[in-house]
């Protein structure tokens, strides 16, 4: 048998080893998952039954051409002339919509004072595709700088980003470093990492022969992929659920809102973003962060982005919050949004100038006394 023939042999065995592997996770993921579902329709009322997830398609629409010409739609609620701007930017295989809980509940506490923007990442949500090799971080972080460009080109800014999107913030803390401390006065990290993914749990799948013929496929024959598009998913999918929630009474629409994100997210957006989180370093964006305010959040039972990476990045910058969420994975900002909103109040708050904070702190001050002043007389 001939050189060429004995290596395509073992690559084709280790990629049949590779896709066994796979499968077996999804098998178990799935019976865990019906299982799951099962509980959950005895034991729990769902709370989010009437939830609208598509909520922030109401919002003001705005649309920020980056660089390279991608279309990015932004969504933003609040005051366009509001004091203080806070920009979120999702994870991978998401869209804005994952803040869904910290717009509709921070929206009515900051009121008039905070104006929030959301944006889908290139390749994701609405927003337009990118060549393949602009799927990378540096991209990211430079589409970030463009819509903070055409959205908040005056005024304080305070940058939020999950996963992926936590990433982006690093890469725009790298690139740009003049930004922070004057215009970008605070940032918070939420289930994300500066380096190291690789030695994650989810390292150990991006190490899967099964993973590395999806990406040849999707390299040198990407119409192949698409017809093949449920078979890859089927692939990668149950990797990202598993790690979704870890909290068997979670709400059936919550998580169904959640699955929807993620099957809805193109392959090769899914392909070329896997590769970028493989050989990320932005640990350099850290140093950037030692001048502003920070916010370092993480559930603790997160298997894509473990607590142990947050604990890291928290210890290196002194201005830092390390909230760690009891019970949440990697969709702590939907599972258990509220810990996550009460570290961004806490951000927001910090970030803020001392002149500018006195003042609110005054001005909350001088409604309570008349609050009591109207109660006496009552």
């Amino acid at each position: 048998m001939s050189r060429y023939k004995t290596r395509r042999r073992q690559r084709g065995k280790a990629w049949l080893a590779g896709s066994a592997g796979l499968t077996a996770v999804a098998t178990i993921v799935g019976a865990s998952a019906r299982r799951s579902m099962a509980e959950r329709a005895d034991v729990l009322d769902d709370p989010y039954a009437n939830e609208d997830f598509e909520r922030l398609d109401s919002d003001r629409g705005r649309v920020v051409t980056t660089s390279d010409g991608v279309s990015l739609i932004v969504r933003e609620a609040g005051p366009e002339d509001a004091p203080v701007t806070v920009i979120f930017a999702h994870g991978f295989c998401l869209r804005m919509g994952a803040f869904h809980f910290q717009r509709m509940r921070l929206g009515d506490l900051w009121g008039s004072q905070v104006r929030m923007v959301f944006y889908d990442q290139r390749g994701h949500g609405q927003s337009g595709d990118g060549a393949p090799e602009s799927y990378s971080l540096t991209q990211l972080g430079q589409d970030l700088e463009a819509v903070l460009q055409a959205r908040a080109p005056r005024g304080m800014v305070v940058l939020v980003g999950h996963s992926m999107g936590g990433m982006t913030v690093l890469s725009h803390a790298r690139q740009f470093p003049e930004r922070y401390g004057r215009r970008i006065i605070g940032a918070a990290l939420i289930s994300s990492a500066a380096e190291g993914v690789t030695r994650s749990p989810l390292g150990e799948f991006l190490k899967n022969p099964a993973l590395e013929a999806i990406r040849f496929t999707a390299r040198s024959a990407p119409t192949l992929l698409h017809r093949g598009r449920n078979a890859s998913r089927s692939l990668i999918g149950p990797i990202l659920r598993a790690a979704s929630y870890s909290d068997l009474q979670v709400s059936r629409s919550l998580d169904a809102f959640s699955q929807r994100m993620m099957n809805e997210t193109p392959i090769a957006t899914l392909v070329g973003f896997l590769n970028a989180l493989e050989v990320h370093d932005e640990t350099a964006g850290l140093w950037t962060l030692l001048k502003i305010p920070t916010l370092i959040a993480c559930g603790d039972h997160d298997l894509l982005t473990p607590d142990e990476y947050s604990r890291k990045m928290a210890a290196s910058l002194p201005q830092s919050e390390l909230v760690i969420v009891s019970g949440a994975s990697h969709l702590a900002l939907l599972d258990k949004p509220d810990a996550i909103n009460e570290g961004l109040v806490r951000l927001v708050n910090r970030a803020i100038p001392s002149k500018m904070a006195l003042r609110y702190r005054r001005f909350g001050e001088g409604y309570r006394r008349i609050g009591e002043r109207l109660r006496r007389r009552g």
